[in-house]
């Protein structure tokens, strides 16, 4: 901005008392300057009229002589912000990273004037309140005269409260009393109580209170118990009673570990929940497979996943069945149950004096699972249960198998409302086996027949050994058994007399057979010639062959579309197929375990779209499928399908993906 010069203008007077020397000179010298610029400038002046000199120019003795041209110069000054005192150089700790830090933003307000108002808004109440005391003083000043005094004696004068004094403001409160927060409870109820207690006495108490227990024990246990259980059960009971109070904690300590495990593995349940393979883009119909928890148990390690089974009410809890297929590594089995809430120790244990071949949880009453074993005997548990023992037992007396329990599948009840499944054998024998009251009693449906390259002298020795078993999701009596030769054979529980079909699947060991869960005459079928066969029941030769070129050890379909199945092999890889998609190759090969290690069996979950797969070393991992793998089909398809436009067996095994939920 520009600040120009100005020279000040200066009235003056002559004073009659200056009398200095000096002073007269000063006088004297600015006259004549004055003087001599009125000539200058051409102005007449009189010397008589001094009332015409009394404005005179006053300048400095030290100020610059300057020029016209500099004086009308304009000179700009530039103001800034910042504080020039404001120190540059302050530092503060840093308590983040453990050292003194440089302040780089500094305080430039300077303050040069600050003053504290006591000022009140005249629309407030408190403003209110004082324009009226004010009015009232104003308008009652003129009560304090002594004419007045008689008139002011009918008033009572009204006390006006100093509004600086605040401690008269404080006086005005009242604070409560203190109270004693004793007074508001009432003593407890009291008693005085005497006896004596003696050893028999306190013998006594305890005879009776074993007693009692034992009631309430046999009250709540099932009436299906032989002699031997009941003897068994006496002495379980009461092992328990001495650990009742330990087992009162066994919930509160389960929840307590659930709650503890989900937070080890919480990354794990978060990709379980949320994790979708976004470089499934850029794969095309490729997809891949996430791993998520991996269970084991340390005292199952010497011994083989020989079957899975997911429960059909409560889709994180599945069983696992732990033996060998080896006639030299034969010993004692396991019946574990995990659950996707404590991947980290099993929820139930079952040791069996033989190892387990396969099981099955019963659909309705997911309580019962039925066991079959290596040394041919089936047995049912009950998880309601505490013992660990089963609650049926096949024996020889009962027409227990003479060799390994191959494949076992819960039933529909009976028209006497009894339970009742059915099993394969190596011995060549498909039997039905019925819960009735405290023993199993069973009846043979048919023995499978005898292949023609064994001698006739031969043949009532030698049994044709059953491999897998399944039956119709919609006929529920019809039914295939795989065999150790390679066959497959259709038959039906109420046709004993021999089979219905028989289809020559492959050279070798047929490991799975199963039924595709929604079209009526599609199965599929795996084996040790490194083949995956798709069959229709109406043609003898297969539909569609995949060649893994390894031995595959199971296959199972897919819960939720019709053209989806996976497979595992023993060189530890998962093949995922989708038909709608491709018919020719895999979607997804990809290697889940470590190397020399076997996959032998493979399971899909009811409702989340992962899988479990068990190896020869013990251990069950579960896999996520990306979302290339889980397509879900589309819906027209599935009425074309029932509205006969399906005109060839091929396209009719293609499906064309028909939805689950119709």
């Amino acid at each position: 901005m520009s600040v120009p010069h100005k020279v000040g203008i200066v009235k003056s007077k002559q004073a009659p008392n200056v009398n200095t020397h000096q002073k007269a000179a000063v006088a004297k010298g600015v006259k004549a300057i004055g003087k001599k610029k009125d000539e200058e400038e051409g102005l007449d002046t009189a010397e008589g009229e001094e009332w015409m000199q009394g404005k005179t120019l006053v300048k400095p003795p030290d100020q610059l002589d300057l020029t016209e041209a500099e004086l009308n110069e304009e000179i700009t000054r530039v103001l800034k912000a910042s504080n020039p005192n404001a120190p540059q150089n302050v530092v503060r700790y840093s308590f983040k990273e453990g050292c003194y830090k440089p302040i780089v933003f500094v305080d430039q307000m300077a303050i040069h004037f600050e003053l504290e108002g006591n000022l009140v808004h005249k629309e407030s109440d408190e403003g209110r309140r004082l324009m009226a005391k004010q009015a009232e003083v104003d308008d009652g000043g003129g009560d304090e005269r002594p004419d007045n005094v008689s008139i002011k004696a009918g008033k009572r004068e009204q006390k006006l409260t100093n509004q600086f004094n605040f401690n008269e403001r404080a006086s005005q409160t009242l604070n409560n009393a203190p109270r004693d927060i004793i007074c508001q409870t009432e003593p407890p109820p009291r008693a005085n109580f005497s006896a004596t207690a003696n050893q028999w006495e306190i013998y006594d108490f305890y005879v009776e209170e074993l007693q009692r227990r034992e009631k309430s024990k046999e009250k709540h246990e099932g009436q299906f118990l032989n002699k031997e259980e009941d003897k068994s059960k006496k002495k379980i009971i009461q092992a328990e009673t001495q650990n009742d109070d330990i087992s009162q904690l066994a919930k509160a300590v389960k929840i307590i570990e659930r709650m503890v495990n989900q937070n080890i593995f919480d990354d794990v349940a978060q990709d379980f929940m949320y994790f979708e393979d976004a470089s499934d883009e850029f794969r095309g119909e490729k997809g891949t497979l996430l791993p998520l928890w991996t269970f084991q148990y340390d005292k199952a390690k010497s011994l083989s996943v020989t079957a899975l089974c997911w429960n059909h009410k409560y889709n994180d809890l599945f069983a696992v069945g732990l033996g060998s297929h080896e006639f030299t590594q034969q010993g004692g089995g396991m019946l574990l149950f995990y659950t996707l809430k404590n991947p980290s120790y099993p929820e139930f244990i079952f040791n069996t004096a033989s190892g387990v071949m396969c099981l099955d949880i019963h659909e309705h009453l997911s309580y019962l699972v039925a066991v079959g074993l290596y040394d041919g005997c089936v047995a049912v548990y009950n998880l309601k249960k505490k013992t660990d023992q089963p609650i049926y037992n096949s024996r020889a007396s009962s027409g227990k198998h003479t060799s390994a329990v191959m494949q076992v599948k819960w039933q529909k009840d009976d028209l006497d409302s009894n339970h009742n499944f059915i099993s394969v054998s190596a011995d060549g024998r498909v039997v039905s086996w019925t819960l009735v009251k405290h023993e199993l009693v069973f009846t043979d449906i048919i023995k499978l027949p005898v292949i023609d390259a064994i001698p006739d002298d031969l043949k009532d020795v030698i049994p044709t050994v059953g491999t897998s078993l399944d039956f119709h999701k919609q006929k529920e009596y019809s039914f295939l058994v795989g065999t150790e030769h390679g066959k497959i054979h259709k038959g039906s529980k109420y046709y004993s007399s021999k089979f219905l079909e028989k289809y020559d699947a492959h050279f070798m060991n047929v490991t799975r057979v199963r039924w595709n869960p929604f079209h009526p005459d599609v199965f599929i079928s795996c084996g040790w010639d490194w083949m995956v066969k798709i069959w229709d029941q109406t043609m003898k030769s297969p539909v569609f062959t995949f060649e893994l070129k390894t031995s595959v050890t199971d296959v199972a379909w897919a819960p939720y579309s019709s053209t989806v199945f996976a497979a595992v092999t023993t060189d530890g890889k998962v093949h995922v197929f989708d038909l709608n998609i491709n018919k020719y190759e895999a979607l997804c090969q990809q290697k889940v375990v470590s190397k020399k290690t076997k996959l032998l069996h493979i399971e899909f979950n009811p409702v989340h779209p992962i899988i479990i797969v068990g190896d020869d070393r013990g251990h069950v991992t579960s896999l996520k499928f990306s979302p290339n793998l889980r397509k879900k089909p589309k819906v027209t398809c599935f009425l074309q399908c029932h509205c006969g436009a399906l005109l060839s067996p091929l396209v009719d095994v293609c499906l064309h993906g028909i939805p689950r939920h119709i």
